[in-house]
């Protein structure tokens, strides 16, 4: 019988040093390789010449094309994510630290990122996009969609009219001496404990 149970134990850490020994390998072997994802809006948007859906890994040094009825939107995780307009042509080159590529045709705007996105457009310009900035294959400056004055634009004044209106309502129940509530006064108290 105890030869049985040493038979048993033998076999059992053999195993378990068989398994851990495949795990460690798998580990291992796993690369680091950074990967975006891709949406698409509309039909025939390409990935190095290959017809693309949505949901398809984007690695470092492809070209995204986008024709003239779609748009792409890809996503990097933690570094940020990408839109190409329509009738774009953007070869993404990415890795841990950040997102830049060459524009040849189209327009790119920056939706979300951690660093600022480096784009070379096709007159040889780089320039570096932060979120909601746009630029053009064809140089054209950057642009801010909320930023219409330099000032903050539509988002700057809804806020200010938001907290002009606040200060306002405070100051008038502040001096309004007709509404006065009486906080914990007339109310019977029923204690739990007798």
């Amino acid at each position: 019988m105890n030869s049985k149970l040493w038979i048993r134990k033998a076999l059992s850490a053999c195993l378990s040093i068989s398994l851990l020994a495949t795990c460690s390998a798998v580990a291992l072997a796993n690369s680091a390789k950074v990967a975006g994802e891709l949406t698409v809006a509309g039909n025939g948007v390409l990935v190095n010449g290959e017809s693309a859906q949505s949901g398809r890994s984007i690695f470092s040094s492809s070209t995204v094309t986008t024709p003239d009825n779609a748009s792409a939107i890809v996503g990097f995780g933690k570094l940020g994510k990408i839109e190409l307009a329509p009738n774009s042509n953007f070869a993404i080159s990415f890795n841990e630290k950040g997102i830049s590529g060459n524009l040849s045709a189209g327009k790119i705007t920056v939706l979300g990122a951690a660093n600022a996105v480096t784009v070379t457009t096709l007159n040889g310009t780089t320039v570096s996009l932060a979120t909601g900035e746009s630029v053009a294959a064809s140089g054209a400056a950057k642009d801010d969609p909320d930023d219409d004055d330099g000032h903050g634009g539509a988002a700057w004044w809804g806020f200010a009219a938001v907290m002009i209106a606040a200060g306002a309502i405070i100051i008038y129940a502040a001096t309004n001496d007709n509404d006065k509530i009486a906080l914990g006064g007339g109310g019977t108290v029923v204690s739990p404990s007798r």
